[in-house]
């Protein structure tokens, strides 16, 4: 047995007729948001990249507002309960092709429409207990923060031979030609002294012979 037809499914509805956009490339975003709540479909289409997202958002929200208006519905009650897009009319344009031949070009359209239903009381009692815990958590989140940047921040301990002026970056490969360099000098300095100690020891030999 077949479903209820397209127009007599219970809900509040709005629709788009005749934009200029293929009726699959809208079906792709409309799955995303078939049976989800009215918050929660429109933050799926805020994060949609796909063209057909910024039209199917503003049908969700022409669709919320009708049932907000004219039924008397309360809009955090709601839910997608059906989105489908239906084939438009199809403009038949022609270029111009080789050896004189001609390219059909097929400019599709389509007519999108969303209906919003209320919630029934089981599924509306989980989505406000989800919704609190959301908040309690983003609260705690929140107020955890805040008491971060209220404590005092502690002076770090640092050996006199390690302090590192404030906002001074330091290059390890300065770093290492200056211990190059220090090496370079001290072997130098031994050198000088290996010298002189042989100098001594000559003049010391020369000594002795003399006398």
């Amino acid at each position: 047995m077949t479903g209820p037809k397209t127009n007599e499914r219970p809900g509040t509805r709005a629709s788009l007729k005749g934009f200029h956009m293929s009726a699959s490339k809208a079906r792709v975003v409309l799955n995303l948001i078939r049976g989800e709540d009215v918050k929660s479909a429109a933050e799926i289409l805020a994060g949609t990249t796909r063209e057909a997202a910024g039209v199917i958002g503003k049908v969700l929200a022409s669709a919320i507002a009708n049932a907000v208006n004219n039924d008397g519905m309360n809009a955090d009650e709601l839910f997608v309960s059906a989105a489908y897009a239906d084939e438009g009319i199809t403009m038949k344009r022609f270029t111009p092709r080789a050896r004189g031949r001609a390219g059909q070009i097929l400019k599709r359209s389509c007519h999108i429409t969303v209906i919003v239903s209320r919630l029934d009381e089981d599924r509306l009692e989980l989505l406000r207990v989800a919704r609190s815990a959301q908040a309690a958590a983003s609260r705690s989140r929140r107020v955890a923060t805040s008491r971060r940047r209220n404590e005092p921040v502690p002076v770090a301990q640092y050996e006199p031979s390690l302090d590192i002026e404030e906002n001074e970056i330091v290059d390890p490969i300065i770093e290492v030609e200056a211990l190059e360099a220090e090496e370079a000098d001290e072997s130098v300095n031994e050198e000088a002294v290996g010298e002189a100690n042989e100098d001594e020891t000559v003049s010391e030999d020369t000594t002795e012979e003399t006398n």
